[in-house]
């Protein structure tokens, strides 16, 4: 059985009371657990053990450092006190900008679309600021929701590292969590202390709670842009604007630059295509080379093409 190694079992060592506030999918399900070998990957592969999950420890290795071998080692010395599986990834990510950003798309790209991440509340409060400052909409501040994508976002950074305290449990300190180049790093730093100083409370809580009623209004907001065809123009640009901005979101999500992954369209790129639905100009950039074009009333999300090539 999952979680029960030489006679030690990982459910009993761990708290109760943290596994309760989880959303582990039923025992017996397998899942892959994305492992980096931080306190919060290492705490998400010990709960899915001891929620009795068939789980796996999948690490990738980016090779953008040395010792990245170690840590994968070290990951799967992890899996097998756990009594996990364990898989190693390499992937390749070349030189070049946006390193951090091709290296988390490289990341997810090879656990897949159904593993389980280790994001804490903590992460879903970082998250919300980053995106507050993108301009990303209510899309961008609802991030994060309990799920199995996400089991154990209703947890605390401090709690998975006392859970790994208590389990024994090494985690690895990446090096790059300290780099001020990196906007995250400055919120989590700089920006949540200076706040909760201010504010004279634990400020990471409040606007993780904040993230968790804000979901509920975008599932409604959801629900109700449900019925609107990002494609047909007159339709799109008649439609109430919360709606019509919400149809659009979802549209640039599920199909254009990036896929499902993608950080939510920041609220300048989807003004520009509801100006493209109302007649102001024929087509708009929407990132990573692609854009909306409208043709005969219809609107098209796509590659742009290379210079020089007919539209």
């Amino acid at each position: 059985m999952a979680g029960v190694v030489q006679g030690w079992d990982v459910a009993l060592a761990v708290p109760s009371g943290l596994l309760a506030r989880c959303r582990f999918p039923a025992a017996g399900t397998g899942l892959r657990c994305g492992v980096s070998g931080g306190a919060d990957s290492l705490a998400l592969l010990a709960l899915a053990a001891a929620a009795g999950c068939r789980a796996t420890a999948v690490h990738v290795d980016h090779g953008l450092r040395p010792g990245s071998a170690v840590e994968a080692e070290a990951v799967e010395v992890a899996a097998r006190r756990l009594g996990t599986g364990f898989e190693r990834v390499t992937v390749v990510v070349g030189p070049g900008p946006d390193l951090e950003a091709r290296g988390r798309a490289a990341r997810l790209a090879a656990l897949g679309a159904d593993a389980a991440l280790g994001h804490t509340a903590d992460d879903r409060a970082e998250t919300l600021l980053l995106n507050l400052l993108r301009g990303a909409g209510l899309d961008g501040l609802s991030v994060l929701a309990p799920s199995a994508r996400h089991p154990i976002v209703g947890l605390r950074r401090a709690e998975t590292r006392a859970l790994c305290a208590e389990l024994g449990l090494l985690p690895f300190e990446d090096p790059s969590n300290a780099d001020a180049n990196f906007l995250r790093n400055r919120v989590r730093h700089e920006v949540l202390p200076l706040l909760d100083d201010v504010a004279g409370r634990d400020v990471a809580g409040l606007l993780a709670r904040t993230a968790g009623h804000l979901a509920d209004d975008a599932g409604l907001l959801a629900a109700l842009a449900a019925p609107v065809d990002p494609e047909e123009a007159g339709g799109l640009a008649a439609a109430p604007g919360p709606l019509a901005r919400r149809a659009v979101r979802r549209w640039l999500a599920e199909g254009g630059p990036g896929g499902p992954e993608r950080h939510p369209p920041d609220a300048a790129t989807v003004e520009r295509v509801l100006a493209v639905a109302r007649g102001g100009t024929v087509a708009t950039d929407v990132g990573a080379g692609w854009e909306v074009r409208r043709s005969a009333g219809r609107l098209t999300l796509r590659p742009k093409p290379p210079l020089g090539k007919p539209l």
